[in-house]
This record gives structure tokens, sequence and C-alpha cells, in this order.
């Protein structure tokens, strides 16, 4: 399971971090966490540095990978364990040269077309959304459902699935046993009023 940051006004991304490694911890699950560091665009680059370098402080002790979304000079500057690219960001071939060969890079794409291309450009994972109708961002498509994840799946069977967009321990399931490997939130778990609990919810109903 993939928790991806909530950086906006207001919120706490580091508070809930820490509680969604707790929980893992609880239930023996870090090996089954990743944290993605997401930040709005007119957030500067240094409090995204900033904020990327204290996730990783709170990850690295535990073996919880963490990933920077779009700013990969960020990425590389905390030392984090890879990044993640949406359809806006730099095109996923020159993502694996800033990268590396060994840094875990994500990709984020909707059919099967899509899905081939990224891998052959060196994509580690595919990030597959919105799987639901979600609010925490805006301008998506409509969302695909589980059955548009698993034939996304199924094209590329040699790379993990990361399902996203409106996951809930309530329907996690379904995406997982559409063809996804993962499940990446964000509302779920930082939009909970006890983010710890929300964790083990999902983590318990993907094990």
């Amino acid at each position: 399971m993939h928790v991806i940051t909530d950086a906006r006004r207001g919120r706490e991304p580091l508070t809930v971090v820490a509680a969604a490694i707790a929980a893992a911890r609880r239930l023996d699950g870090c090996h089954r966490l990743a944290v993605q560091v997401r930040v709005e665009d007119d957030v500067s680059d240094r409090d995204a540095y900033e904020l990327a370098g204290a996730v990783l402080e709170l990850c690295r002790p535990h073996g919880v990978w963490c990933l920077v979304n779009d700013r990969l000079h960020v990425a590389l500057a905390v030392g984090a364990d890879g990044g993640h690219v949406g359809a806006a960001d730099l095109p996923v071939a020159v993502a694996r040269k800033v990268l590396g060969p060994t840094s875990v890079l994500g990709a984020t794409c909707r059919d099967a077309a899509g899905a081939r291309a990224a891998r052959r450009a060196g994509a580690s994972y595919l990030g597959v959304g919105p799987a639901f109708a979600t609010t925490t961002k805006t301008g998506l498509p409509s969302p695909l459902g589980p059955g548009a994840v698993g034939a996304v799946a199924a094209a590329v069977p040699d790379t993990p699935i990361v399902a996203i967009g409106g996951v809930t321990a309530g329907n996690a399931r379904s995406l997982i046993g559409a063809g996804a490997a993962a499940v990446a939130v964000v509302g779920a778990v930082a939009a909970a009023s006890d983010p710890a609990r929300a964790t083990e919810d999902l983590l318990r109903v993907l094990a």
C-alpha cells in the first residue's frame, strides 16, 4: 500500500506518516508499505525538500520506501528510494535517466497502450486511476473501475499495478481481485480521524 502525503495548508503530513508507519509496525507490515511525498504545485522546492527529508527520516529505519512525486531533483537531493511521474511531468524514459537504473520509478497511465509504453521506457511500477471517484485531486478523468484497472494489469503482467483514486478499505479488495498489486491512498488515511486505525484496516483488507 502506498500512502500519499496530503500537504495542503492545515494538514499534518508528518503526523499521518508516523501514524501509518506505527500501524504497519504493529502488523509486521512495513515491507508492504510505501510513502509518496506529494506537494501542491505552488509549494517551493525548499519546502518540498524539507518535507521529503523529514518523511525519509521516518521511513528509512523501518524499511519503508520513500518516493517523491513529480520533483525528481528533490528525490535525488534527499536520497529517496525513487520517484513517480504523472502524464504532465517528465517523460518516463527521461525520468529513468535522471533517477538512474536502480531507483524505483512509478509512472501514471490509464490504458494498456500507455502501460506498455511506460514499462518499455523504464517504469518500475504503474499508477493506474482514478479507480473510483475522488475529491482529493481536481481535473481528473472519469473513474476507471476495477474492470479497467484489471485490463491494464493484464496487459503488463510483469509490472506491478498500483490502483489509485477513491480507494478505501471498503473497495480496495475489489482492485486487488481485479489484478492490481497494490493500492495508493490519500484521503482514506490522511483525512481519517485515526490515521493509524485507517492504515491498519487497509493493510488487513490487503493481506
